[in-house]
C-alpha cells in the first residue's frame, strides 16, 4: 500500500509530525480529543485496531505487558485486563514514578475492566511500581505519529516513549527480545528516512492499523539503557525518578555523565537558587501591535518610572539576576492563587549573587536576540523547543511569553542569529506561520527578518517607530523571564 502522505526530501521530524497532524484533521479521521495536533491521534478506528494485539503470537505468550496512557490505546489496555494479564501504565510525563501497576476489583466485570482501561480508571485502580521491582516486560504498546514500515518511529516530540524504554532497560525489565508495538491509522504509515533516527530513538515491531498488521523486522537496534549525555540537569529536576535512576548506575561503575547545558540557562538556573524570585506586574493585555508588543509594557514603564530611585535599582537586579523557566510557565499559564495573579506575587530582591548579576551582564554584550511572533494559543514551550531543535536553531535562552503569543531567542553572536533566522523562516506550528525576525534593540540598519550578509538597505524613516516606543521594547527584552534550553 502506497503512503498517503508524502515526506518532502530533507523534511525533519517536525514537519513529518505536521504533516500528519493537518492530514488527520483535514480528512476529519479522529475523535475526540481535538485538535490532534501536539498529541498521539485519536483516530477514528483506534479501538478495532488495538484489539488485534491479542492475535499476536507474543501476546499469548506474556504476562506482563505495558501499554501507554494515550487515549488511542485505550482499548489495548482492555485487551491486556481481559485477557487477565498484568498491565503497567507510564506515569504521565514520569513526574511521580517509572508506571503503574493496574489492579481492577477481584471478579470484575467487562464494564469494570472497560473503566479501569480509562485514564480515570488508570488513576484510580493503580499501584505505583518501584525502581527495584522485578518485573519482566515481554510486550509493550507505544503511541505513534508517524511510523514507517521499516520500523522507524516519530513520537509526538517530548521523548518520553524513548526515555522509558531506556529506563525500563537500565532496570532489566526489557531487552532485545521485547516485542514493540504501535497503533496507528493506516495514513500514519509512510516512508521515514533512516537518517532521522536517532540512538536514542524508539523503533517498532509491529504495526497495527484498522485494516492491517505490518510486521517490520526492524533492523535498528533498540536502546540499551538511558543514554545520559542527551540528557542535561534541567531534565533531572522536572523527572525526580531519573536522579534516583542515576544514582544507582553510578553506584554500579557506569558512565552517567549528563549533556552541557548552554551557558546562559546554566547561569539563569545557579541564579534562581535557593530562592525563586518573583516581581509584582499588571494583568497581561492580550491586545498586541504589529510587532508582537502588549500594552502591559507601557503600563510597566510607567510603574517603574514613578517608583524611588533605590526601589529601581533593586528592581533591576532582581530582574537580571532572575533565571527561573517555572515563573516563566506561569506567567504562561496565568493561573491565580486564593484570588490574586501568580505573577503579582511581592517581588524579592535575592540575598547573594552579585556574581551572578555581573558575569551575565558580561553575557548578554555579545548576545543577539530573535523575536518570535504569532505564537498560537495553546502551544507548549517543550513543543516550540522540539521545533527549535529539529531545525537546528537551538538557542543560549529561549524566553517564553506564551501569553503575549511570542518568545525571543538569545544567540551567541549575530552571525549564529542569521543562521537560526534562515533556519525559521517558513515555520509553522499548530497550523499557524510564526514570524522570525531581530528583536527591534538590536536590528540597527536591518529590516526585519533580513540577514546581515545581504547589503544593508537604506535607514527606514524614524516615524515608524518613535524613540518611547524603542526604549520600551528595549525594557521589555530586559525584564523578560527566561526559560533556559532543554536539550
Amino acid at each position: 500500500m502506497d503512503p498517503v502522505i508524502k515526506i518532502n526530501p530533507g523534511g525533519s521530524k517536525w514537519d513529518i509530525r505536521q504533516k500528519v497532524w493537518d492530514y488527520i484533521e483535514e480528512k476529519n479521521l479522529a475523535n475526540f480529543p481535538r485538535p490532534v495536533h501536539n498529541r498521539i491521534p485519536n483516530f477514528k478506528g483506534a479501538f478495532g485496531a488495538c484489539a488485534k494485539v491479542s492475535e499476536l503470537q507474543a501476546f499469548t505468550h506474556t504476562s506482563e505487558v505495558k501499554v501507554d496512557p494515550d487515549k488511542p490505546l485505550e482499548g489495548a489496555r482492555l485487551a491486556v485486563l481481559q485477557a487477565r494479564k498484568t498491565l503497567l501504565v507510564p506515569t504521565p510525563r514520569l513526574r511521580t514514578g517509572l508506571f503503574n501497576r493496574i489492579t481492577p476489583p477481584q471478579g470484575a466485570s467487562k464494564e469494570q475492566l472497560r473503566i479501569c482501561s480509562s485514564s480515570q480508571g488508570v488513576k484510580d485502580f493503580s499501584v505505583p511500581v518501584g525502581l527495584d521491582a522485578k518485573i519482566k516486560i515481554d510486550l509493550m504498546v507505544v503511541g505513534s505519529v508517524a511510523v514507517s514500515e521499516k520500523g522507524f518511529r516519530i513520537g509526538k516530540g517530548e521523548g518520553f516513549a524513548d526515555l522509558e524504554y531506556g529506563m525500563m532497560a537500565s532496570m532489566g525489565a526489557v531487552n532485545e527480545s521485547t516485542v514493540v508495538v504501535t497503533v496507528v491509522h493506516d495514513c500514519q504509515v509512510m516512508d521515514i528516512p533512516e537518517d532521522l533516527m536517532g540512538s536514542h530513538d524508539l523503533t517498532v515491531d509491529y504495526i497495527l492499523t484498522p485494516t492491517r498488521v505490518i510486521k517490520t523486522d526492524c533492523q535498528l537496534p533498540k536502546p540499551r539503557g538511558i543514554i545520559w549525555n542527551k540528557l542535561d540537569t534541567e531534565k533531572l529536576q522536572k523527572i525526580p525518578i531519573l536522579k534516583k535512576l542515576r544514582a544507582l548506575e553510578e553506584q554500579a561503575g557506569k558512565d552517567v555523565t549528563l549533556g552541557a547545558v548552554p551557558v546562559a540557562a546554566e547561569a539563569g538556573l545557579h541564579a534562581s537558587q535557593p530562592k525563586r524570585q518573583t516581581r509584582r506586574r499588571p494583568r497581561p493585555n492580550t491586545q498586541q501591535d504589529a510587532e508582537g508588543e502588549s500594552s502591559q509594557d507601557s503600563r510597566l514603564e510607567k510603574r517603574i518610572e514613578g517608583e524611588p530611585k533605590a526601589r529601581q535599582h533593586l528592581t533591576r537586579m532582581s530582574k537580571e539576576s532572575r533565571g527561573d523557566g517555572k515563573a516563566g510557565n506561569e506567567q504562561e499559564t496565568g493561573k491565580t492563587i486564593k484570588g490574586k495573579s501568580r505573577g503579582n506575587t511581592k517581588e524579592q530582591v535575592p540575598e547573594e549573587g552579585g556574581n551572578e548579576v555581573k558575569s551575565q551582564r558580561k553575557l548578554h554584550l555579545s548576545v543577539t536576540t530573535v523575536y518570535l511572533g504569532g505564537i498560537p494559543a495553546g502551544l507548549r514551550v517543550s513543543e516550540l523547543k522540539t521545533a527549535l531543535r529539529e531545525r537546528e536553531a537551538t538557542p543560549l535562552r529561549l524566553t517564553w511569553q506564551g501569553a503575549q503569543h511570542r518568545a525571543f531567542l538569545d544567540y551567541s553572536d549575530p552571525q549564529a542569529a542569521d543562521q537560526a533566522l534562515e533556519a525559521l523562516q517558513g515555520l509553522s506550528l499548530n497550523g499557524h506561520s510564526l514570524q522570525a525576525e531581530l528583536a527591534k534593540s538590536q536590528r540597527g540598519g536591518r529590516k526585519s527578518g533580513q540577514f546581515s550578509r545581504r547589503p544593508k538597505p537604506a535607514a527606514a524613516p524614524k516615524s515608524e517607530e518613535s524613540a518611547p516606543d524603542a526604549k520600551r521594547q528595549e525594557r521589555t527584552e530586559k525584564s523578560r523571564m527566561s526559560d533556559s534550553y532543554a536539550s
